[in-house]
């Protein structure tokens, strides 16, 4: 089989005498390919939690308060598809919608505080790459993303049922104290008593019997694994 081709290459190749390379073509100057590589960081890589490379080609911006206003806009508009996705358990199940209003306010608050640049350059080139100034911005955002998919991996059944239950602790708060495993007494007690179910993947071993707050171990590092990395 490797015969056959490489009999097939050779006798594809030109002839010297008929089609000879016109004079000065090996050293003409090479032409660079600027398209976006595979390791370039996009809203793709954003989204996946990919590693990637800062390689956007930008200019400086003249107008510094138009361009910090759009760079901080063009992220904002794309917050509630990435924040949509990441919201999503893993399960199958529908859409945690109260984790999207809140990945999308954190997700807005670290657009308007890292992402601006101070309008020195786009924060995203033409061909949709991050510039390298947008380290800080992108390390925010993915950070974001990275919490949400961590609270909708193993928070998002167990709060929905606390609040269908009316468990203490419930909204924003359950959320954060749940994927930490940063539960006091009584909402351990109602969880079990109400969402045991719901709730198992992250209910401790054995349930505090006092209010003191349990520190995160295996199940939150566990759950960072899957949301990736930068």
């Amino acid at each position: 089989m490797i015969t056959a081709v490489l009999l097939a290459l050779l006798c594809s190749s030109p002839d010297s005498a008929s089609q000879a390379l016109p004079p000065g073509a090996l050293g003409a100057p090479p032409r660079a390919d600027e398209s976006p590589t595979a390791w370039a960081c996009t809203v793709e890589t954003l989204r996946a939690g990919r590693e990637c490379i800062f390689e956007a080609d930008v200019s400086s911006s003249t107008d510094v308060q138009a361009q910090a206003a759009g760079n901080v806009r063009t992220l904002k508009d794309i917050g509630h598809a990435l924040c949509t996705q990441a919201s999503k358990p893993p399960t199958g199940v529908t859409t945690d919608k109260n984790l999207v209003s809140q990945c999308e306010r954190k997700f807005s608050d670290a657009a308007e505080d890292h992402c601006g640049l101070d309008g020195k350059t786009p924060i995203i080139d033409a061909k949709g790459r991050f510039a390298p100034a947008a380290r800080a911005c992108y390390r925010q955002l993915s950070q974001v993303l990275q919490d949400t998919t961590m609270m909708a991996t193993v928070a998002s059944a167990c709060c929905q049922c606390a609040q269908k239950r009316n468990c203490p602790g419930t909204g924003e708060r359950c959320y954060e104290n749940v994927s930490r495993q940063e539960m006091g007494a009584s909402v351990l007690a109602c969880l079990s008593n109400q969402c045991g179910e719901a709730c198992s993947l992250v209910m401790p071993a054995s349930q505090a019997t006092s209010g003191e707050v349990r520190p995160v171990r295996q199940q939150a590092r566990r759950s960072s694994q899957l949301s990736g990395s930068l």
